[in-house]
């Protein structure tokens, strides 16, 4: 298995890199290995910070199982629904370093974490499935249907509009939007700011928030992936 994920410890928090070299497909290595980095992140209990590569934070999933159908299929998309619901209930806050395009899983992932901050540019966020032929899993219609503005829910579902970090933000998909040589810096100041936090009452209290999200999850995965 080739390295796709990079995972440092640092003071105040764990940094989770993914960088496949290409788009950051989420293939079963690829989840894989970030799971791995956030069972390491899970026994340091410091703050999260997920990042891609440059230009490019996730594509989605690996389109190459996508495109089997059948039981690869299925089996990939329930990794990808159980790490949203491992991010949306992580034990400490999980931010995201959104390095550049987010599509598809790769913007269900942005709707899975507390705090996401992207990049202005020529940079696309969103859900992009009907475009290319897929209909978005019902795991994925809940997490939009919680985490974005609902005036906006049918464009960015329905209609697979894509947005720039600036618009990204004003749906839901971000938090903020920097330039690209802030990112970084920025990811770590929040780091650093969400580290003063009770992580105890901080997990009780996400916990409580997203309990409708979580139910309504887990009746998507009943009901479509049997799981």
């Amino acid at each position: 298995m080739s390295n796709l994920v990079t995972t440092s410890a640092e003071e105040q928090y764990t940094l989770i890199v993914m960088d496949d070299g290409k788009a950051n497909a989420l293939s079963f290595d690829m989840l894989q290995q970030v799971n791995a980095g956030l069972d390491e992140a899970q026994q340091a209990g410091k703050v999260v910070i997920l990042a891609g590569r440059p230009g490019k934070f996730s594509a989605g999933f690996d389109l190459s199982i996508m495109g089997q159908g059948g039981d690869a299929m299925l089996d990939l998309l329930r990794q990808g629904a159980k790490l949203s619901q491992r991010l949306l209930n992580f034990e400490t806050p999980v931010i995201l370093a959104v390095s550049g395009h987010a599509l598809a899983m790769g913007a269900l992932t942005l709707l899975s974490a507390d705090y996401r901050i992207g990049i202005n540019g020529n940079y696309k966020i969103g859900l992009n499935e009907v475009a290319i032929g897929m209909t978005l899993p019902l795991f994925g219609v809940e997490l939009a249907r919680a985490r974005l503005d609902s005036a906006h829910l049918n464009n960015a579902v329905g209609l697979a509009h894509l947005y720039d970090a600036v618009g990204a933000a004003e749906v839901g998909f971000l938090d903020e939007a920097v330039d690209e040589a802030s990112l970084m810096p920025r990811a770590i100041a929040m780091a650093e700011q969400l580290a003063a936090l009770d992580m105890e009452a901080h997990k009780n209290t996400k916990g409580r928030v997203r309990a409708p999200l979580n139910a309504a999850l887990a009746q998507a995965l009943e009901q479509e992936l049997g799981t």
